[in-house]
């Protein structure tokens, strides 16, 4: 069953969505050469916290950090830590808040000084997948059309969409159904409607889609140890098409 918000939730929903806007808007500011993964993380949480929301991530089944920071071919879950960012990296920051029990949802994928001409383009396309699937979030349209839009615009440009994890309705929990996959998948896809509101998060790698899971239990990789790029925004479906609520 996916739910539908009401008006009320929606505007709380709006409210958690512009703390984490303006959160990661500041973190964004920091990435450069010679900072480590745990520097981003403990700006996440003091700015979190001094928002008067709490971080969604931390502590849920048992992650234990509150920024997910992913390097270059880290895809999603990558645990902040003493690593040092080098010039070249690419780095992906994924951010959840609990405001007043109203979760929102934000990844973003940043260079570190400068980048190869393959990176940028991996991130300029990843970027603009998520641009494009945000438009056919409208009432009518099916799930599946936010999908298609994102595997064909990537697929078209030579990159692979990760099959390992899917974007999700978000609300009052920060998972909730229905799950968004960023590839096509037959069978019956569900009408989008009004009142919907989704987590829609392409995780996009430069080679093979192919990820498996570190030791630590959370951090995938890609298999092939090339880059991968995730960007993500809460969007709610309305009469008037869809709503970034992150932004």
């Amino acid at each position: 069953m996916i739910p539908l918000k009401s008006k009320k939730d929606l505007d709380m929903l709006k409210e958690s969505g512009k703390i984490l806007a303006l959160v990661m808007h500041k973190v964004e500011k920091i990435v450069r050469p010679g900072i480590t993964t745990s520097d981003i993380d403990r700006l996440s949480e003091k700015l979190i916290l001094k928002s008067q929301a709490v971080a969604a991530f931390k502590g849920y089944k048992g992650y234990p950090a509150t920024a997910c920071v992913s390097v270059n071919d880290e895809v999603v879950h990558g645990i902040p830590g003493p690593r040092v960012i080098e010039e070249g990296d690419i780095v992906s920051i994924d951010l959840g808040v609990n405001y007043k029990g109203y979760f929102s949802d934000m990844a973003v994928t940043l260079p570190a000084g400068k980048i190869d001409t393959a990176k940028k383009k991996l991130i300029e396309v990843t970027k603009k997948s998520l641009e494009l699937a945000i438009k056919k979030a409208y009432a009518g349209n099916k799930l599946s059309d936010i999908s298609q839009s994102i595997q064909s615009y990537v697929e078209a440009y030579g990159f692979q969409v990760v099959r390992q994890f899917v974007g999700h309705g978000i609300g009052t929990a920060l998972h909730e159904e229905p799950e968004v996959p960023n590839f096509f998948k037959n069978g019956v896809s569900p009408v989008l409607k009004s009142g919907m509101v989704l987590a829609i998060e392409p995780m996009i790698n430069m080679g093979d889609w192919e990820c498996m899971l570190l030791n630590n239990g959370w951090t995938a990789v890609t298999r092939d140890g090339r880059p991968s790029a995730h960007f993500e925004h809460t969007v709610a479906v309305t009469d008037n098409g869809p709503l970034i609520l992150t932004r």
